[in-house]
């Protein structure tokens, strides 16, 4: 299967498995991405998500084999790549349109083209010191259409956007980090099991609080000021209703003292 779906805990890993072609997405892989994702949105017991690539490569972006034969990736709800155009600022799951669980990319190897933009969906990525990104697909003509020149200039500001965006040149993991595109970086190999255990640990947290933060923090984007305190407030107010009195009381009798996240 070019796309495996695994899961420990509250925590679902999601795979490209195509490492033959470095993992780059043709449009029956699309499709099972976007499937995979739209099944974690909608599965309560998932409560935070990872995507990664076999075989040492995150994603080579689109198979510009299959697209030189004549195949038509979904250009309309779904991207092209297939879960790239998931919004991560609604309230209430709606499959196929939103993405309200937390997501990071462990990225080995490439991460170019459409896998840049698969990678940029990410809430964060943690990149193995293989890790390269970039926009390879400026050689060929094939556009940034899965989100890459929205949500790259948000990530590491205009400029750098189009220093990568402009040029194609590769980003090591070291620039990367420096810009806040990743936001760690492991030892070779390490990407994924470091994602999977900061995914674990997201997932500890109470989750109305933390999907409300989320939410609100993607939101401001489309929002004046004004809006957006206001919607951050609305969210807020569920969450203290919801949790922050069962959290009070549990710092009350001792938990999380100190600054302690081990034990809350």
């Amino acid at each position: 299967m070019s796309v495996e779906i695994s899961q420990a805990g509250p925590v679902v890993t999601i795979t490209i498995n195509r490492p033959q072609a470095r993992n780059a997405v043709d449009p029956a892989t699309a499709e099972a991405l976007a499937d995979a994702f739209a099944a974690a949105e909608g599965d309560a017991a998932v409560l935070s998500i990872v995507l990664t690539g076999a075989g040492g490569t995150f994603c080579a972006g689109a198979d510009l084999k299959a697209v030189g034969e004549g195949a038509r990736f979904e250009q309309r709800t779904r991207g092209p790549m297939g879960p790239s155009r998931l919004l991560a600022d609604r309230d209430a799951a709606t499959p196929g349109v939103s993405l309200s669980k937390p997501l990071i990319a462990a990225v080995e190897g490439h991460a170019v083209a459409g896998g840049l933009e698969l990678a940029l969906l990410a809430d964060l990525r943690v990149a193995s010191a293989t890790a390269v990104f970039g926009v390879y697909c400026r050689r060929w003509g094939v556009p940034l259409i899965d989100g890459g020149t929205v949500r790259l200039p948000r990530i590491v500001g205009q400029g750098r956007a189009l220093d990568m965006i402009l040029t194609g040149r590769a980003v090591d993991a070291e620039e990367a980090l420096a810009w806040g595109l990743a936001n760690r970086v492991v030892p070779a190999g390490a990407a994924l099991k470091t994602a999977q255990a900061l995914a674990a640990d997201i997932a500890r947290f109470p989750q109305v609080c933390l999907r409300g933060d989320r939410a609100s923090a993607f939101a401001g984007w489309s929002m004046d000021l004004d809006a957006a305190l206001r919607a951050e407030g609305v969210r807020g107010g569920a969450a203290l209703a919801a949790e922050a009195q069962a959290g009070a009381q549990r710092f009350a009798a001792g938990k999380g003292r100190g600054g302690d996240f081990d034990a809350i």
